[in-house]
């Protein structure tokens, strides 16, 4: 389904399918839905022709709810804090577009973070509306990301992550008391932890394994080359922790520390998405990119 609303400075519009039940008009459902916008930002959005249903037409604060009917509208947030790093494009052509992704970066938006996304600032950059990112990193790794520009061949694309068939290769710099030669593959069964932001290690049938190398070390820190065949929330983060070396800077593993406070620039997380190789799915043809950047 085509948004009836356009991009606008880099940002698609959101969309939400209305659920069964019963509100008076859809000012009543908004408020309801989302507490924490005021019903008079709702108001002027709906005065500036922002809010539409999915046939284009103007969604007003009296308007009858309608179950099954579909809205859109631009999610806007206040006083988003920049983050002053920049991305790279290292590669571009008809169907693909990578980028080079600077730590404290998301990839998409969410939560607090919508214009200051590389999503967003790629968007911007490009002019390129439909630009889809194929996988993900966390906001706190630096690294490369592949994104898709072109509809028809984004499939493609995406069942090469689906069916393990990337060679992902990350670096991570590590500090800790634990063994600098670590096993050769690491194996190890995933959950959802707490915080609800977490991950954990629990007993199990694994599910999430790695390769990992030993680069270089100096002293107690130690760089590895990271080969993850799986592709866990966290689970480079997780499973370094486990094993007694956790990723400098890391604030959420082996324990969070100063849960909620601002980022720190002077401090990132000491993990890169380094490389990328595959086979294209178009083409055959060999395909590998390598990030730019440094821990």
């Amino acid at each position: 389904m085509k948004a009836p609303l356009p991009l606008r400075d880099g940002v698609a519009p959101s969309y939400l399918w209305l659920p069964p039940g019963d509100w008076p008009d859809m000012l009543a459902f908004l408020i309801a839905q989302f507490p924490d916008i005021s019903p008079a930002i709702w108001q002027s959005r709906m005065q500036r022709g922002e809010v539409l249903n999915q046939f284009g037409a103007a969604i007003t604060p009296a308007s009858p709810y309608r179950y099954g009917d579909c809205i859109f509208y631009y999610r806007e947030i206040d006083d988003e804090i920049p983050v002053p790093f920049e991305e790279s494009i290292i590669y571009q052509d008809a169907h693909i577009l990578v980028a080079d992704k600077p730590h404290f970066l998301a990839v998409t938006p969410g939560g607090k973070f919508l214009h200051e996304t590389l999503l967003v600032r790629l968007k911007k950059k490009t002019g390129l509306a439909d630009l889809t990112p194929v996988h993900r990193i966390d906001r706190e790794t630096a690294g490369l990301v592949l994104f898709s520009l072109n509809r028809l061949s984004r499939p493609a694309f995406h069942a090469l992550f689906a069916q393990r068939a990337v060679d992902k290769t990350y670096e991570a710099l590590t500090d800790g008391p634990g063994a600098i030669d670590l096993p050769a593959v690491y194996s190890s069964r995933m959950e959802a932890g707490q915080p609800f932001f977490r991950m954990q290690e629990v007993d199990g049938e694994p599910n999430a394994q790695t390769h990992i190398q030993l680069i270089e070390q100096h002293g107690t820190q130690a760089l590895y080359r990271l080969h993850p065949i799986t592709g866990r929330k966290h689970q480079l983060r997780v499973q370094l922790a486990a094993l007694g070396r956790p990723i400098v800077n890391d604030r959420f593993y082996p324990e969070v520390v100063a849960e909620g406070t601002p980022d720190d620039y002077r401090f990132p997380l000491k993990l890169l998405a380094r490389a990328i190789a595959y086979i294209d799915p178009l083409d055959g043809r060999p395909r590998s990119f390598e990030s730019a950047r440094v821990l």
